[in-house]
């Protein structure tokens, strides 16, 4: 039974599409190269984290009261406000000659470019939907994903820079000027901040894991064109404690601060406390309060404008909770869904704020504002 708030019920657009979930990752054994040391298994950015959301929003009812978009394929003149030619003609050649690796850490089949383009094609679908007034925020739900993705090269399973791309869309065809990201992936956001870090009308945040992926990325010292760029990079083991003194004293002080015109969300799930490429603590609960921390400044400074993208997060009986109560939170209509998960992982040892955890995002905080 879903049951829609009054007084704060919206209009979520929901981007999805079965050939997502067709983007071929290959039978490598976890994130390596099958070898005689390595056994062939399934790579871990696979369909089932993804399409178990899909079928959790279609089970809870919360599915029938989004907008549903159908993406369509971004074109190269679309892909190239980010990324070369010379990249996309790359990955051209790595799936035309039947798929294998096209980065780092980043395997691909033959369809994945198609695929790839219509990730790209399901943001800027979203972004027309938001700015234009049909939906009030969107998710979108696709793959390959994309914060890892350099402008010329692919990596950590991301092809291209799909939030990237909406990003300068948005910019360029509906003149939005100032846009922030927020990234609460396990994982630091390097591509997403590569592309912007001379763009002062972009705040970049992302909070990750202390040196987790890549290696000796996400640095607190790396600020960007007018300082715009804010790494909170987490010690490992950080839950609910860590990530809303996180957001308390550093993440909304900086939207505050810049005050944008619109904000992307890049959202992977993979600092729940039941993921293999993570060692943090949340719960679908703690991706829920950052939601709507985001939503209340948004309706406050920029209409209400958010778009999610879908990024990390390799737990496939976890990860459709964690997406689930994101998406519940965007829509304002709640499918009375019982997390089974989420009091054993409110009870973990080390949920509570840290001396280690607080100097943490303390250093953040200073490096940003002082």
């Amino acid at each position: 039974m879903i049951h829609e708030h009054s007084t704060c019920s919206r209009t979520t657009a929901m981007v999805a599409s079965e050939l997502y979930y067709w983007h071929d990752t290959l039978n490598w054994c976890g994130f390596f190269e099958p070898s005689l040391t390595c056994q062939p298994r399934e790579h871990f950015e696979n369909p089932e984290t993804k399409r178990r959301l899909q079928n959790l929003l279609q089970a809870s009812g919360l599915w029938e009261h989004l907008s549903l978009i159908k993406p369509h394929p971004a074109e190269d003149a679309v892909i190239q406000m980010v990324h070369p030619a010379a990249h996309i003609a790359h990955l051209t050649s790595v799936c035309a000659s039947g798929g294998g690796e096209t980065g780092q850490l980043t395997p691909a089949g033959p369809a994945s470019l198609d695929i790839a383009r219509l990730a790209v094609g399901g943001v800027v679908a979203a972004v027309d939907a938001v700015i234009g007034g049909k939906a009030d925020n969107a998710y979108v739900l696709c793959r390959p994903p994309g914060h890892h993705a350099l402008p010329e090269m692919a990596m950590g399973f991301c092809l291209l820079a799909n939030a990237a791309v909406g990003i300068r869309h948005a910019q360029r065809t509906h003149g939005i000027r100032r846009i922030a990201t927020i990234d609460w992936d396990v994982h630091h956001g390097n591509g997403t901040e590569a592309i912007f870090l001379e763009d002062p009308e972009v705040l970049t945040i992302s909070l990750h894991q202390d040196n987790l992926f890549p290696p000796a990325s996400g640095g607190i010292g790396v600020r960007g064109a007018e300082g715009r760029n804010l790494n909170i990079p987490l010690p490992p083991g950080s839950g609910s404690g860590a990530y809303r003194e996180a957001f308390d004293k550093v993440v909304l002080p900086a939207l505050e601060a810049f005050a944008p015109d619109m904000i992307f969300i890049l959202s992977g799930y993979d600092a729940s406390a039941m993921d293999p490429l993570g060692v943090m603590m949340l719960s679908s609960e703690d991706f829920r309060w950052m939601t709507q921390q985001v939503m209340q400044f948004a309706d406050l400074q920029c209409a209400g404008r958010i778009v999610v993208t879908h990024e990390g997060g390799y737990s496939a009986t976890y990860v459709p909770y964690c997406g689930h109560a994101v998406i519940e939170a965007l829509s304002g209509a709640s499918a009375q869904l019982t997390d089974p998960f989420d009091a054993h992982i409110a009870n973990y040892g080390g949920q509570a704020l840290s001396h280690d955890q607080g100097a943490a995002v303390e250093r953040a905080r200073a490096a940003y504002f002082d």
